[in-house]
């Protein structure tokens, strides 16, 4: 499940130290090429959306198969595109075919634990899933320096087969006979409907949403930043990403540990204060001109750390009261945080400045956002 859930952070962040190269290519702008991610972001975020009710319906292992093979078709698409255009259209169906690798195994999760023991569980997964960030720019990198930016969607096209031959050897279908939802109109729109009017459910998908917009934000914009801005190496730049991305994996460790102790909701409220004042920090920096690449790493480890609490609580919590529509509350709760993600995304490559402002500003619109959700989301859960 977490190499699965991994799949997804892995085709993000495995090209973001080739777009100098892919603009230089293809003959575009630097803008133009961050924008392929956050179309893949929203091609994330929509398809999810339809994943939960066949997941629900069908059992969790059917789609997982139909994604993968998508995925796979997508990233030959991406290995051969022409133009910019082509590579953000491949791109989209490459994230609707990752979808199903970032909804199906929370479901799975839920289908064996409950509240407490699925956010260690949920913890435990992003330790997994964490090492993507780390290890994709890295191998990224080397690649690029071997061979051209094509080379990294045929690795990702390898690694999606790697994985449909796991889950057809490996993986047993998690969802009991008795939970099955009928796949009709009706109960998918009612499904949908109940979630959005569930505050609880709501507001702790925006908390989790709103840190983890933050996050593809920094995502989006850090190669600008740390190689444009700041000049560092493209071969370089996987370390200082993989350094954000293990404090992402080490708290969410830290959490896994903590909730033998404390509640869920006891580490979220803690860890969306701290979320706001890392990015406050790093805004007040960048205005009165002291920001340096030690600093802005160190607010940027603070905030990634927070998010390794945030992230796996939230989801904890507004999966907590589901029952059977686990499958359907999954996909929303991805759909809602990669809507948020792609939005930021946008922010970030639409927004072209010569210094950090643009990225420290839009951590801390998400950050605040983030804390009054968690606000809210207290008031309305037992």
């Amino acid at each position: 499940m977490g190499a699965l859930t991994a799949i997804g952070p892995f085709a993000i962040d495995m090209y973001l130290p080739a777009f100098p190269t892919i603009a230089t290519n293809l003959g575009v702008s630097r803008g133009d090429v961050e924008r392929t991610l956050a179309a893949y972001l929203i091609g994330l975020a929509m398809a999810q959306v339809f994943y939960g009710p066949m997941a629900d319906r069908y059992g969790r292992k059917p789609p997982l198969l139909v994604g993968l093979a998508l995925f796979m078709v997508a990233s030959l698409g991406c290995a051969l595109s022409g133009s910019v255009e082509a590579l953000t259209g491949w791109r989209v169906v490459q994230a609707m075919g990752g979808a199903a690798g970032i909804v199906i195994p929370r479901a799975v999760i839920r289908d064996h634990y409950e509240t407490h023991e699925a956010a260690r569980a949920l913890s435990l997964l992003m330790l997994i899933m964490g090492l993507a960030p780390i290890l994709a720019p890295l191998i990224g990198a080397q690649l690029l320096a071997i061979t051209s930016w094509r080379s990294l969607f045929w690795v990702m096209l390898a690694g999606g087969a790697m994985l449909m031959t796991a889950v057809l050897k490996i993986m047993k279908e998690s969802l009991a006979p008795e939970r099955v939802v009928p796949l009709r109109w009706n109960t998918i729109l009612r499904n949908y409907r109940d979630l959005f009017a569930h505050r609880g459910f709501m507001a702790h998908s925006l908390a989790g949403g709103f840190g983890q917009a933050g996050m593809f934000a920094y995502i989006i914009g850090s190669p600008r930043v740390f190689i444009e801005l700041y000049g560092v190496p493209p071969q370089y730049y996987g370390l200082l990403f993989g350094t954000n991305a293990l404090s992402l994996i080490v708290c969410s460790q830290i959490s896994a540990r903590l909730l033998r102790t404390y509640t869920p909701r006891q580490l979220q409220r803690s860890a969306l204060v701290s979320l706001a004042c890392a990015s406050l920090a790093a805004v007040a920096l960048t205005l009165v001109g002291w920001m340096t690449l030690p600093l802005l790493m160190l607010c940027l480890i603070c905030y990634m750390g927070s998010q390794g609490f945030v992230n796996p609580n939230s989801a904890a919590l507004a999966l907590a009261e589901q029952g059977k529509r686990l499958g359907a509350a999954s996909a929303l709760l991805g759909t809602l945080q990669l809507s948020c993600g792609a939005l930021a995304g946008f922010a970030v490559s639409a927004w072209q400045a010569d210094s950090a402002l643009p990225l420290t500003t839009t951590l801390a619109v998400c950050a605040c956002l983030s804390w009054l959700s968690g606000r809210v989301a207290q008031l309305h859960t037992r």
